[in-house]
């Protein structure tokens, strides 16, 4: 899976079907970024400029300072379990996919970010 197609894709091109999975359910864009602020430790400032700058989600991952608390995240996602996936940049991009999961589905942001 070292090869995965989603890893060479632009992060900048999953972001808004996140924002638009967020707001379709009542959620806001400002929500998503905090989600994703958690589970990377990027700034809003990084968090902008690697949408800018178009970076590629390995990029994305490898240049991020990743919350250890986001191995908290457990569940099913599209059908993965994402504390089972292997590979692991494809795991990193599975806790993102799960916690924009729980906020569309309504959870408490201080569940989300297992506070």
């Amino acid at each position: 899976m070292a090869d995965h197609p989603i890893f060479k894709m632009a992060f900048s091109k999953i972001y808004p079907m996140y924002v638009q999975k967020a707001e379709k359910k009542g959620r806001t864009k400002a929500e998503v970024d905090e989600v994703l602020r958690w589970v990377t430790g990027y700034s809003q400032e990084q968090l902008d400029s690697q949408l800018e700058r178009e970076v590629d989600c390995r990029g994305f991952i490898e240049e991020a300072k990743l919350n250890p608390d986001r191995e908290l995240i457990k569940g099913v996602v599209c059908g993965v379990r994402v504390e089972n996936v292997e590979e692991p940049l494809m795991r990193e991009l599975r806790y993102m996919d799960k916690v924009v999961d729980e906020l569309a589905k309504g959870k408490k942001m201080e569940n989300i970010l297992r506070s």
